[in-house]
This record gives C-alpha cells, structure tokens and sequence, in this order.
C-alpha cells in the first residue's frame, strides 16, 4: 500500500514465531605497536595535527597518515590497553594524541593478524554433497555430538551421533580395544549422551550411509539415564515436546526448524542489503500503537512479577484521584506496550534514506487460536520511498523467489524432511514459487472467480467481504494452478479495517 503522506510504499509479510537461542562468543584483538591514549587524548578533537604528523582518531583505532617519519611508526589496528614503557608514556602525554613508538625494527602487522575463528568439523560439511562425504575418506577427524542411537554387538558397537547441523547422522564404529569402550561396557553411552569420538572416515559397508567413522577413541562429555531421558528415536507429538521445551531442539523437526529459519533471516538481510536496504531496528516496547494495526500487550512495573507476588491486590496499583492507573508512577511514566508493527519507524527512516525495511518481533494480543494468528511472530516490513503499487508488488515478488530459492538450495535435505514427515508437496510448492510467474489480479476480477467456481465455500463469496483462507487457495492451487497470486484494489472498506 502506497503512503501519500509520506511518500512511501508499505509491504509485510509474516515469519512464523519459534523461539531460538544461541551463546555467543566475545572476541578481543590485541594491538602490538598501538594502544588507547589517556583520556584526555581521546577527548580531544577527531583530527588534529602535531608536528607535521596528521592523525585521526576511528573508534579507538588511531592511525597516522604518515606510516613512518624518522623512525617513528603508526600502525592502524584495534586499541588494546596493554603495559608501556616510562619513556613511550611519556611521548603520549606529551603529545596529547597517538601513541607512537620509536623503533626501527617493527613492521608492520600484516591484516591476516585477526586471529582466525577455527570451528569444529561438522556432519553437515562431512555428508554434505553429492557424494555424500566419499571426498573425504581417510582423513583423520573428530566428531562431537549426541547420541541418537547406540546399538552393541559382540567385539564393536555402532554409535549414531547428531551435532544440530543436519537431519542426518553419522555412524561411528567403535571396536572394544577404542580407548573409552569401557564407558559403552559400564552402559553410561545411551541415547542423548554427549560424546566426542576421534577416528578416520571410511566407506561404509552398510546401504544407509556412504561413509562412516572408523573410532580410535571415545571421550564420554556427559552421560545420560535411559530410564528418564525424554527424548527417545520415536515419533513425538508436539503436545509432548512442549512438556519438555529444554530438549525439545533436538528432534528433527525442531533442529530443522531452527537452520531453515536462521537461513531465512540471512537471505532476509541478503536480500534487502543488495538492493541497497537500510536495516532499521525498530524499538520493541514502544508508547505507538500504529495506526491500531492490533490489539497491544502492556509492558508495566506497577503490577509486581508473579515470582514476587503472584496475588497482588487491585487495591495496591496506584490510581489517580479520578480513580484512573496513574502511569505517572510507572516506569516510563505513561502507558506502554510490546509492538505491534515497525511501520511508523521505517516510514520516518524512508523519507530520510529512501530505502528501508524493518525486522524483528511483533507482539498481537488478538486471542485467535489458529494457525494464521500468533501472539509473538517475526514480521518484514519494507518501506520505499517514490515508489507506487506496481514497486511494492516488484519487491514483494523479488523478495520471496529470493529467500525460497535460498531455503530451497542451502537446505535441501531440512526441506526435504518436512516433504516427508510434516507437510507433503512443500517442496513442489515452494519451488512454484521460484519458477513460476505471480498472477496479478484485481479484487473484482478474484470475486468474479470465486463465484463462478462449482466448488461450495464455507464463507459466501460476495463483493465488499473480505476474502478467506479457502477463497485464497482455490485462486492459487485451483483458478491459477499454483502460481503465486497477488490480489489488488480491494474495497477501501476493507483497507480501513487492517489498518
């Protein structure tokens, strides 16, 4: 929808809400030849001159423009605080700028320097391609995972093994003289157990896998108790999962879930990036309601957490003298709330930078229970500027052939999975989407189609209603033989209700 006050064009499109979470790693990079000057120096003016020498100061990364002069070099590099000698803290005070160091025999630190983030092996690129990991027969590896399955024979034991970077496992052969068979022998290697397992990739003679590891050693992380460990190799309902949220990442379907969404964030971003996007991180809590796009979930400290106090009394949230909440007294001191879209702040960002988009969470407290409604979902809500219907309805089409082509590519074997086991035919849908070309109708013509079909809908088809879940299938899957559909110029009755 074009914005004619602003200038600009309004496009959304839903991702469903699966909470994820990730740990992550915090990096420091030593300087060896430059350190952060005392404060009073980095106070000081971002340019400055001294002594012929002009210097800049980016982000605590100070650097000449000059790399050397009588000896005395600068290198450009990230500020570390470390220890100095007497006479170069001297140098630094006096000049009240860089740190410079008098030395004829340092080079220069090459850009390699940033100390290189070795990660561990994982199934994925072991079984990943064609030929299912035969490249990479005799080399020597270790694998670090969970136990799926750990099955005993008389001299050797097969352990399958998943690390979360696959559907797939990789079958490790253990021989009872491996180091640590003793831990298979004492019954603590059971399904959900940790293990790191050292060995060298062979063919598999089994039909299952192309390769498997041939173990030289087994290293026990974590055991587990198989009389109480939740997670076994069986079918689970997702009632069932709920009960056990913790462990729950490590099913299929959920470990799926998890790449086939973090690769859809990385294509969202990829996406609006190479169109020359600017990312606008719009604010969670929030005093807006924009434009009254749903109902909001307060956000307030007069009602104490449920931990502290689950039966606080009415009677103790302060109110006015008319008998109102006085929000005075809260922690914004006025009323606020989760978000219910980034619109207002991508539109403010869009007349500035042309080009913008906002994601992230949004938060409906609409109590609908289905499938198409969520309390907490991830929306996409691009905003451009001079642009008009025909430019949302280009970007629109460009984005999701984008982020399906990605999915579909780098997560083949997660897709594929879900074409199996939770929905069939996802994949031929999704491909339709890439290949095929996306139908353009009005709002009148959709109507016309819908009441000339011999199919009965559950909710009449008439001119000014809005159109249903089951209308908009049979245009796509029946009228259009799954091609995409965009339905335009709907009734400005019905505009005015979703917004």
């Amino acid at each position: 929808m074009a914005g004619a006050a602003a200038g600009t064009a309004h496009l959304c499109t839903r991702c469903p809400s699966l909470l994820m979470s990730s740990s992550m790693s915090t990096l420091r990079y030593a300087a060896r030849r430059l350190a952060l000057a005392p404060v009073a120096s980095l106070a000081s003016s971002s340019s400055q001159s001294r002594g012929g020498i002009s210097r800049v100061r980016l982000m605590g990364v100070l650097a000449s423009t000059r790399p050397s002069l009588g000896g005395i070099r600068t290198t450009m590099e990230p500020c570390a605080r470390r220890e100095l000698s007497s006479s170069v803290r001297a140098k630094v005070i006096e000049s009240g700028s860089a740190v410079v160091e008098e030395s004829a025999e340092v080079e220069p630190v090459p850009s390699s320097s940033v100390p290189e983030f070795k990660k561990r092996l994982r199934i994925a690129e072991i079984k990943g391609g064609e030929d299912g990991g035969l490249r990479l027969v005799g080399q020597t590896m270790t694998v670090r995972g969970w136990v799926r399955t750990c099955r005993l024979q008389k001299t050797f034991t097969f352990i399958e093994v998943n690390d979360g970077s696959a559907v797939s496992n990789i079958q490790a052969v253990v021989g009872s003289d491996v180091e640590g068979y003793d831990k298979i022998e004492a019954g603590l290697v059971n399904t959900g157990a940790s293990v790191a397992i050292e060995g060298v990739l062979v063919e598999s003679q089994g039909s299952k896998q192309k390769v498997e590891l041939k173990a030289t050693k087994l290293t026990l992380v974590g055991g587990t108790d198989p009389a109480s460990f939740p997670i076994q190799k069986k079918k689970l309902s997702r009632e069932y999962l709920r009960s056990v949220a913790h462990l729950r990442p490590r099913t299929n379907t959920f470990g799926a879930v998890a790449r086939v969404r973090t690769a859809l964030a990385f294509a969202t971003h990829q996406f609006f990036r190479e169109h020359g996007f600017v990312w606008v991180a719009s604010p969670i809590i929030t005093a807006s309601d924009c434009e009254g796009a749903g109902e909001q979930f307060c956000v307030t400290t007069l009602i104490p957490s449920s931990h502290e106090d689950p039966k606080t009394p009415l009677s103790k949230v302060p109110t006015t003298k008319d008998g109102l909440i006085d929000w005075s007294q809260d922690f914004f001191g006025k009323p606020a709330f989760l978000t219910v879209s980034g619109q207002l702040n991508g539109e403010t960002y869009a007349t500035a930078l042309c080009d913008v988009y906002t994601f992230g969470p949004t938060f409906r407290a609409e109590n609908s229970n289905t499938t198409r409604h969520l309390a907490e979902f991830w929306m996409i809500e691009p905003e451009l500027a001079f642009a008009d219907l025909k430019d949302d309805m280009a970007c629109a089409t460009a984005y999701l052939q984008y982020v399906v082509k990605y999915v579909l590519e780098n997560c083949k074997e997660d897709m594929e999975f879900f074409d199996k086991w939770v929905e069939k035919d996802i994949v031929t849908r999704l491909t339709n989407v890439v290949e095929k070309p996306f139908v353009h109708v009005t709002y009148t013509e959709a109507v016309e189609l819908l009441q000339k079909a011999k199919k009965k809908f559950e909710f009449p088809v008439k001119w000014g209603a809005d159109l249903q879940s089951e209308h908009e299938r049979y245009l796509t899957e029946v009228a259009f033989s799954g091609n995409p559909v965009i339905v335009t110029d709907y009734p400005k009755v019905l505009i005015c209700q979703t917004i």
